[in-house]
């Protein structure tokens, strides 16, 4: 009968080589146990992993139970997992709190932004082929927020004539824009 070699005291296991040797003892043993826990490959992938961080981390608190620390390992894996479940139950929890439906999606507003930037190019496009007089009067009244009294009046013109531009000017560019575009 083989007899089972007792694992390395705590005190030993700050040898990398110590401790690749208890992980070669007992990965398996703790990727199995946290498999039953959880019930999830992936998730018992990553306890492992953080199981024997920990173990690593707190190689002096380890304590053999029987000359082994599968036991001891044991414990922090059903603490890993037990703290991943409540992890994930406070994110589910909190997921409804996140997700508000009367908040517009950052995607949303960033694609309407786009649209209207493009929007905004084509229409702009559009005044730059205006004929010159007809262009100034929608540069000034209508982009430039001048009142068509102080328009005509910077462009040596009557009120009638500035008014006469910006009908012409608006006539062309609802026949030269989409529809879903307003001039």
């Amino acid at each position: 009968m083989q007899t089972r070699r007792a694992d390395t005291a705590p005190d030993e296991l700050g040898d990398p080589e110590a401790f690749t040797a208890l992980y070669e003892r007992h990965a398996e043993a703790v990727w199995n146990f946290a498999y039953r826990l959880t019930g999830s490959w992936s998730e018992a992938d990553d306890a492992l992993s953080t199981v024997f961080l920990t173990a690593w981390r707190r190689r002096r608190d380890m304590r053999l139970v029987g000359g082994s620390a599968l036991p001891w390992l044991y414990l922090v894996t059903r603490n890993v997992c037990r703290g991943e479940g409540r992890r994930l139950a406070r994110l589910w929890r909190a997921l409804p709190r996140l997700v508000r439906p009367d908040v517009p999606d950052h995607a949303d507003r960033i694609a309407d932004e786009d649209a209207a930037g493009q929007r905004l190019a084509t229409v702009l496009a559009a005044i730059d082929r205006l004929p010159r007089a007809e262009r100034e009067a929608v540069h000034l009244c209508l982009l430039g927020d001048t009142s068509v009294e102080d328009a005509a009046e910077l462009l040596g013109l009557s009120p009638h004539s500035v008014r006469s531009r910006l009908y012409r000017a608006r006539t062309r560019l609802q026949q030269n824009l989409p529809e879903d575009h307003d001039a």
